[in-house]
């Protein structure tokens, strides 16, 4: 029987949100082993000058405990 684990993991990025998580998920598997998943539980972006500079992601990550 499997024990999971969940954390939060804040990640932005000025490309996307999909390269936010990409790079939460990259950064978090160099200290986390065994990641099952990801939840997007939320998205927002920072606007400077009626632009959009920067797209921001809260991912839940779900591992297994060895």
């Amino acid at each position: 029987m499997a024990v999971l684990k969940v954390i939060e993991v804040l990640s932005s990025s000025e490309k996307s949100w999909e390269d936010a998580t990409k790079t939460a998920i990259e950064k978090a598997s160099k200290s986390l082993k065994n990641i099952r998943s990801a939840y997007v539980q939320d998205q927002s972006v920072t606007v400077k000058n009626n632009e959009v500079t920067e797209f921001r992601v809260t991912l839940k990550v779900t591992f297994e405990l060895e």
